[in-house]
């Protein structure tokens, strides 16, 4: 048993190195942040072999080794691909289809609405419940909380599996953790809860588009103490908004600049119609104009502010991935390769322009081609149709 032990500890540190240089190759996460999940991945397959017997006794720990870390990195990457907002989209579902026919007590009648209440208010506490389990289980601090895409993905990825552990009940039978926790809250609802809830999914089916629910959704995103993205600064954010409404302003897309505030209140889309008092044609003509301003403003105005907030910058290679980078470089031509190598030296624009031999005006252009380029290959990865294992 000790040599096997021995052979899965230094098995580790090789399941270590291929689960960081996977995360480094398929993330735009920062080193520290690969490393620091690809060593808690690491130390739970670890622990796991070490602790089955069935695995012990298996005479193939390596193999059980690289499976379990194997599933553990396609899941991780899966929401990752996701992003925070879909990701969080594709849990939610998830747990909800498991827990479905659970949420209601016996012989309670509720609405379809009512149950979909139900089990929101649930999962904000599973959600705080996984959250904790996940600091215990990986010897993180109490005050842990995930700052980064990367390190969300982690968390939502070890919440579906927290929820769906198996937990062992008399007579040989077993359940799945969130089932148990989701029978365990239905029979701990007062009777009058259903039909108060009830009420409530009537009042807002009359008035707009989940209303009701606007302050259980807010409560969910604070449970889960999610970021949309990597880790900003609100001050930046809030200079990002700042500059966009004064560039708004300045060349008199004053309809845009409502349009913008509105979509920053996140109201729908029928409520943003009634209020600007166009129909959903005009809407969506104001919608792509907005649209095109704010194209140009993240990639020629106020490139540099957008793209630091973005977590984007020529420091970290305009946001791409070591294969996206070099995929990137192979479409540019060679004057655009010299434009960013006077870029990323710290040239200012009217010395790019002397040295490429063109007017202030031309280089500008030239470089909201080429951020384009790397626009759209970010773009086409987070969509999926650029590759597998991304944003």
């Amino acid at each position: 048993m000790k040599i096997m032990m021995r052979e899965v500890c230094l098995g580790v540190e090789g399941l270590f190195e291929l689960l960081y240089n996977e995360l480094r190759q398929s993330t735009r996460a920062s080193k520290q942040n690969c490393q620091d999940v690809a060593r808690r991945i690491a130390d739970e397959v670890n622990r796991i072999c070490n602790e089955s017997n069935r695995i012990q006794n298996s005479g193939d720990v390596d193999s059980w080794a690289q499976n379990l870390a194997n599933h553990r990195l396609k899941q991780v990457c899966h929401y990752y691909k996701l992003g925070s907002l879909q990701g969080r989209v594709e849990l939610q579902s998830t747990l909800s289809a498991i827990i479905y026919r659970y949420i209601t007590p016996h012989q309670t009648p509720t609405s379809y609405q009512a149950r979909l209440n139900m089990i929101e208010d649930f999962l904000q506490g599973f959600y705080a419940e996984a959250l904790n389990a996940f600091r215990r289980e990986t010897s993180l601090e109490e005050t842990y909380r995930p700052r980064s895409l990367l390190e969300l993905s982690e968390y939502m990825a070890f919440t579906e599996r927290y929820g769906k552990r198996r937990i062992p009940l008399p007579g040989r039978r077993s359940q799945q953790l969130v089932i148990l926790r989701a029978q365990t809250f239905s029979q701990q609802q007062p009777p009058e809860t259903s039909v108060d809830m009830d009420t409530a999914a009537e009042g807002a089916a009359q008035e707009s588009d989940a209303t009701w629910n606007d302050a259980a959704i807010q409560q969910v995103r604070e449970a889960m103490v999610l970021s949309d993205s990597e880790p900003l600064d609100s001050s930046l954010r809030e200079t990002v908004i700042k500059e966009l409404f004064a560039y708004l302003e300045e060349r008199q897309q004053h309809d845009c600049a409502n349009y913008f505030t509105l979509r920053l209140k996140d109201l729908p889309t029928r409520e943003i119609e009634e209020i600007l008092g166009i129909n959903p044609r005009q809407r969506d003509y104001l919608q792509q104009r907005f649209k095109y301003h704010l194209i140009r403003f993240a990639l020629s105005h106020r490139w540099e502010l957008v793209h630091q907030w973005l977590g984007a910058d020529l420091d970290r290679n305009l946001g791409l991935t070591p294969k996206e980078w070099q995929r990137f470089q192979e479409k540019l031509s060679s004057q655009q390769s010299e434009l960013l190598k006077l870029k990323q030296q710290g040239y200012s624009n009217e010395q790019i322009s002397k040295t490429l031999g063109c007017t202030l005006n031309q280089a500008q252009k030239r470089w909201f081609k080429l951020l384009e380029i790397a626009w759209d290959i970010r773009n086409s990865s987070v969509s999926g149709s650029g590759r597998s294992k991304d944003e």
